[in-house]
């Protein structure tokens, strides 16, 4: 960590809060050093139908426009599991039977403090509490899994969130070595 000599909140709301950190640099010098925190981790949800079909959500995006992604959102606090369950409910209109937590990353790490937690969901049903309009979201869909992994090669799907829960689901189902 660079030691930190003076720190301020720039800006909050209940998601973030944007800090400015005055440091001492690797090399000694004094700098300044823009900090985004999420409030609660972030969950992201590789959920996966009975015939290996990934479901993707297409989300309109206020920073980077549309964007395909897996159901994903925030905790609301410590008990990611819960948020998990609730945003693949509200982006997707399903609830699955099980689940399995398959990994944990960083968000923007050089920038930001966003923990992250990516779960893989199975045994997919219809589940009450649909709000993909509310969420932004215009599209949501299985794709087979080869699909997908074309999607990702090809930059159909470009949100790095997503790439990644891909990547932990792929390894956590012994896809890659």
């Amino acid at each position: 960590m660079w030691p930190v000599t003076a720190s301020r909140t720039v800006y909050a709301n209940a998601w973030i809060e944007v800090v400015e950190d005055d440091v001492v640099r690797p090399d000694g010098e004094p700098g300044i050093y823009g900090v985004v925190r999420l409030r609660q981790p972030a969950v992201f949800v590789v959920a996966l139908t009975e015939a290996d079909e990934v479901v993707l959500v297409t989300v309109d995006r206020h920073t980077t426009g549309s964007s395909v992604e897996v159901p994903a959102g925030g905790s609301d606090g410590p008990d990611t599991l819960a948020g998990a369950r609730r945003e693949l409910a509200e982006e997707t209109g399903l609830q699955a039977e099980h689940w399995r937590e398959v990994g944990r990353m960083d968000a923007l790490n050089g920038i930001c403090v966003a923990p992250e937690v990516v779960y893989l969901a199975t045994g997919l049903s219809p589940a009450e509490g649909a709000e993909p309009e509310a969420e932004g979201i215009s599209a949501v869909r299985t794709v087979p899994w080869r699909e997908v992994m074309t999607m990702v090669a090809d930059g159909g799907i470009r949100d790095g969130e997503t790439v990644a829960a891909l990547m932990f689901a792929a390894i956590a189902l012994g896809r890659v070595g």
